[in-house]
């Protein structure tokens, strides 16, 4: 026959396993601690992550803007040695122009120098070129006794044809038009409609030397 058991110890025994249930239930002040513990840490970490996620936002914008600003200096750089490059290119154009306009006037000079190296010496050659001329103008007048021996002529010619040959040409005035660039007119003679305002007589001829003006014809123009 089996014992019964006492009613007084099977509520004991029931409060007793309640007591238990509810202990292990109610965290402890070391877990508690704990898990504050926790909770805080992982706010701090959210915390220092969002400030290293802005440090580096800050940090890749201060980059964006300095490569945009060396990226700028950089074109400025590039358009001022363009800007200096063509300034160099107009300033050796213009020397080289300049030094070739220099050289072709000096080459042009020099010819003209040794063209017109005689000048002077023919310049006072010309009034004998004159007295011969008179002589045998003279000598060919049947009306004068002075009779101009014929070598005396050949030699006046082969003296004329050596000065042509270095350049002395003598001047073509009579019956043309006056011209003050290349004439000087001595006196004015009426001399008809048909010779208004040309030449009707030389007086002294004009010459050229290498088609430069070394005297200029004195003539008398009709009107």
């Amino acid at each position: 026959m089996s014992k019964k058991e006492n009613p007084i110890d099977t509520e004991e025994l029931k409060q007793q396993e309640i007591n238990e249930s509810v202990e292990q239930d109610i965290p402890t002040t070391e877990e508690v601690g704990t898990e504050e513990e926790n909770s805080v840490d992982g706010e701090v970490d959210v915390v220092v992550n969002a400030e290293e996620a802005a440090d580096t936002k800050v940090e890749q914008e201060d980059g964006d803007s300095k490569h945009g600003q060396k990226g700028k200096e950089e074109k400025q750089g590039a358009a001022k040695m363009a800007g200096e490059l063509q300034e160099l290119k107009d300033k050796y154009l213009r020397l080289y122009a300049e030094f070739d306009n220099y050289r072709k006037r000096t080459s042009k000079e020099k010819v003209d120098l040794i063209k017109t190296a005689s000048q002077d010496v023919l310049v006072a050659i010309l009034p004998v070129i004159d007295d011969f001329q008179r002589a045998i103008k003279m000598a060919e007048d049947e009306s004068s006794q002075e009779k101009m021996p014929e070598g005396v002529v050949l030699i006046y010619e082969k003296f004329i044809r050596t000065l042509e040959q270095r350049g002395l040409k003598m001047m073509e005035t009579d019956g043309q038009d006056f011209d003050a660039e290349l004439h000087e007119a001595i006196t004015k003679i009426p001399a008809g409609e048909n010779f208004s305002g040309k030449i009707v007589d030389t007086v002294e001829p004009g010459y050229y030397l290498n088609d430069k003006i070394i005297r200029y014809a004195k003539v008398v123009v009709g009107q």
